[in-house]
């Protein structure tokens, strides 16, 4: 990895280059928490576009969003013709309740201000509209996003450097938030949203699954299972679904 895409990996992350079960499984709990009538959605960090082409199949308008130009252009080549736009998450460049479903699928924990992001969802969900947000989980037992050390950017997954008082956490991983249930939520006072669901879900292991099917396998069954359980606290990610609501109901 070359310092340029070191450090850009490091600030926003690597988005998906290919579609495996993981990805699959996450776009299955989109469409079976979508809203009634789903015809337009935004996918806010839309990266090469790999939930911009899954949810075509099964909504007429789908948008997509990024900062990175590069990845907007990989978007494009495989989406010719695609409605994709150059913005960022906390200035969407949309009117008002223009969409029923926003997804944003790990994208929280780069943006600049994630309360603002936050705001931007909810402002351009119509009422009815849902927000679904997938963000990595304070209580899962590695840093997926790598860390420093020493001033050098190590890309990975490390060990409890989310256990860690924030002050330490921030030495190493100053580059990426992690929630705990407290935290994500707590961007959303005072918007017009109720909770509609709020869990936390283990990875896919895709990548060991490639190497080693038989661990994959059974690494999936065994936490897909935990997810029934109170263990799914420590899950890799947040999976959340907020629905707009009149002010006078909200959250």
């Amino acid at each position: 990895m070359t310092g340029i895409d070191a450090a850009r990996t490091a600030r926003r992350g690597n988005p998906s280059y290919v579609w495996r079960a993981g990805q699959e499984r996450r776009l299955q709990m989109i469409l079976d928490w979508a809203p009634a009538g789903l015809q337009r959605v935004l996918v806010n960090g839309c990266g090469v576009g790999m939930y911009l082409r899954a949810l075509r199949d099964s909504v007429p308008e789908v948008h997509g969003i990024d900062i990175e130009g590069d990845h907007l252009r990989a978007a494009l080549a495989n989406l010719p013709g695609a409605p994709l736009n150059l913005s960022r998450g906390e200035q969407l460049p949309f009117a008002d309740g223009c969409f029923d479903l926003v997804l944003s699928h790990e994208v929280l924990e780069h943006v600049q201000d994630d309360r603002r992001a936050a705001v931007e969802m909810v402002r351009t969900l119509r009422v009815g509209g849902r927000a679904i947000i997938f963000a990595p989980n304070r209580l899962y037992p590695f840093e997926t996003h790598g860390h420093y050390w020493q001033g050098e950017y190590n890309f990975g997954n490390t060990p409890l450097i989310n256990y860690l008082p924030d002050s330490l956490r921030k030495r190493l991983a100053p580059h990426v938030r992690v929630y705990t249930s407290f935290d994500l939520l707590d961007l959303f006072v005072g918007l017009p949203v109720l909770v509609r669901r709020h869990t936390q879900i283990f990875p896919g292991y895709d990548g060991i699954a490639a190497r080693k099917p038989l661990l994959g396998r059974s690494l999936r069954q065994l936490t897909y299972k935990l997810e029934q359980t109170p263990m799914t606290l420590f899950g890799i990610s947040h999976f959340l679904v907020l629905e707009k609501v009149e002010a006078a109901k909200a959250l």
